[in-house]
């Protein structure tokens, strides 16, 4: 059975909320909530935050966390989050599975990681990567430029992820079946590889999104389809108010 490696980057020095990994959600930093929800799912061969910042690390290693420095130079979480793999301290085989579970996600559920690692388990030899896809319901989140949006072909080959508000339509509606990327990325290990060798995209860049580099160089990921649920992920200072009256009615808040 192929080895599963799960890494939650962070830095402090996010463009709209610095600082963001260490700001309290309910009176616990957001990284811990992340961290905490992740420990949760039992098939974790390694799960370590991974970072640039010695305010993160000594955080981590209080907690008495596994923690991976990383350079400060990653613009990218999965350049980072491949970075810490290669120093994770176990050997990974090619057809291992590292999961990118990301640090501003503090209302994730460990189901969620299950969720993205099934496709990689029941489709090996077609699927190299995925990425959790929430479905969409709320007009206000399919325009939302935070919100990744997913087009996708009938097998669940993403062709390509948008901050603009697609696949288009005269009326927002559940029918119409948008999805938004939700921040747990699974890759075998040599795929995960494969993505750091490629240059940087212009569509990457663009839309400021680590899986279009993929797409621009001719590579494809899945998607690992989850239903709605109100969950929220921190991209700015006013989701804090979303997560933390979202979080309250939690089934997760009080079991860590």
């Amino acid at each position: 059975m192929s080895k599963i490696i799960g890494l939650i980057p962070a830095r402090m020095a996010a463009s709209r909320f610095p600082g963001k990994p260490l700001h309290p959600i309910l009176g616990r930093p957001m990284i811990e909530h992340v961290y905490q929800r992740a420990r949760l799912y039992p098939r974790w061969d390694v799960l370590a935050l991974c970072t640039c910042d010695e305010a993160i690390q000594d955080f981590a290693q209080a907690k008495g966390w596994p923690v991976i420095m990383t350079a400060d130079t990653h613009t990218r979480a999965l350049d980072r989050v491949a970075e810490a793999a290669a120093k994770c301290g176990i050997d990974i085989a090619d057809d291992d599975i590292v999961l990118n579970v990301q640090g501003d996600e503090p209302m994730m559920h460990p189901d969620m990681i299950a969720a993205t690692i099934k496709p990689l388990e029941e489709r090996p030899g077609e699927v190299r990567g995925t990425m959790l896809a929430m479905d969409i319901v709320d007009e206000a989140q399919f325009r939302n430029p935070d919100a990744l949006k997913i087009i996708h072909d009938l097998s669940g080959r993403v062709l390509y992820t948008s901050r603009q508000p697609i696949p288009h339509c005269k009326q927002f509606g559940p029918e119409l079946g948008a999805k938004r990327i939700y921040g747990i990325f699974g890759f075998r290990w040599d795929f995960l590889k494969l993505f750091t060798d490629l240059p940087p995209s212009p569509l990457e860049i663009k839309e400021a999104c680590d899986s279009n580099r993929l797409y621009d160089h001719g590579y494809h990921q899945h998607i690992a389809p989850y239903p709605f649920q109100p969950s929220y992920s921190v991209d700015s200072p006013h989701d804090i108010h979303l997560v933390e009256a979202a979080m309250a009615d939690d089934p997760l808040w009080g079991k860590y």
